[in-house]
């Protein structure tokens, strides 16, 4: 799907010039072209009537395309790919009752040719659904480097809400585990590390690529721009900085949980292991009498049967006493 959207300004009452971004029918100079799941024949159309670097179509289209930043110094076009959160379909969560999370990566190109900025998507994007929705204030798709840092500005705050979400679906499955620890709370632990290694790494790349930005080579950076692309450097290292401590809490909170269990597993076994030395008391003592040799009192049936108990007692009394089974 291709849809066009162009900033025009508009005359409020008081006749002040209001910005306001409207879908148009065909591209024109200083628009933005939205593409997500381009068709075969969309496909070809960026190819032939845009003239997009064949390699950046390639790139963009790329479901495991990582954040970077490239230039064709020919053409003048420019590729920004960022990785963007989004919501785990729940056939492919570990578990349906928690919302678990992915990365899946937004191409941005410069397109100076057409004086226009390009967005391209394999699956619907949050990011280009809240600037086609009028969500993010201040759009003029004229203005290509300062509508790819609030994209950007927008994703790094996406991050740290879905961090946030991540956290607080963290902490009640926490408390469900210490009342207690069933299987299927353990395994939606899996779920909350799988999405925090995958925000993790993309951060990453994110702040590299907003770092090679700011070096300006890539993409032209305005003066008015450079305050805009503080604020994402800043956002960005606050999301990398709180994921970092959602893992660590989630790692301790792990390694105690898995201390717990093997205390838990220690104390059963030593249950068993006092029984089994406890029941093998009267195996022991019938084995004996059922020998055909003579033993003392072995014609009344009782006496072995008292014997059984008073052993089995008294081993069981020496061994927790004794706490030779720690």
């Amino acid at each position: 799907m291709i849809e066009y959207y162009k900033t025009s300004h508009e005359v409020a009452a008081d006749g002040t010039k209001v910005p306001f971004t409207g879908r148009v029918d065909a591209p024109v100079r200083g628009c933005w072209i939205s593409v997500v799941a381009p068709t075969q024949e969309e496909r070809r159309w960026m190819l032939e009537e845009l003239h997009v670097n064949p390699e950046f179509v390639t790139s963009a289209l790329d479901d495991e395309e990582t954040s970077r930043v490239d230039l064709d110094a020919e053409t003048g076009q420019a590729l920004v790919i960022v990785d963007c959160p989004f919501v785990e379909d729940e056939r492919e969560a570990v578990d349906p009752s928690i919302v678990q999370y992915d990365t899946h990566p937004l191409a941005v190109l410069f397109l100076p040719e057409q004086d226009a900025i390009m967005t391209v998507s394999l699956k619907p994007n949050a990011t280009v659904d809240a600037v086609a929705g009028g969500r993010i204030s201040g759009v003029n798709t004229a203005q290509r480097t300062r509508l790819l840092l609030q994209m950007l500005l927008f994703i790094s705050r996406r991050y740290q809400a879905d961090l946030r979400s991540i956290n607080r679906q963290f902490r009640e499955n926490e408390r469900k585990l210490r009342r207690s620890m069933r299987n299927a709370d353990l395994i939606k632990m899996l779920g909350f590390e799988k999405s925090l290694v995958y925000f993790s790494t993309s951060l990453k790349a994110l702040d590299a690529t907003v770092r090679r930005i700011g070096y300006g080579r890539t993409v032209r950076l305005y003066e008015d721009d450079r305050d805009l692309l503080d604020d994402v450097s800043i956002e960005i290292r606050q999301a990398i900085e709180m994921c970092g401590i959602y893992t660590e809490v989630f790692n301790e909170t792990m390694d105690t949980f898995g201390s717990l269990i093997n205390n838990n597993l220690n104390l059963t076994m030593r249950t068993l292991a006092i029984i089994t030395l406890v029941l093998s008391m009267p195996t022991m003592v019938f084995s004996f009498y059922g020998m055909n040799t003579a033993l003392p009192l072995d014609e009344a049936w009782v006496f072995p049967l008292v014997l059984s108990i008073v052993l089995s007692v008294v081993a069981a009394v020496w061994i927790m006493r004794s706490r030779l089974i720690k």
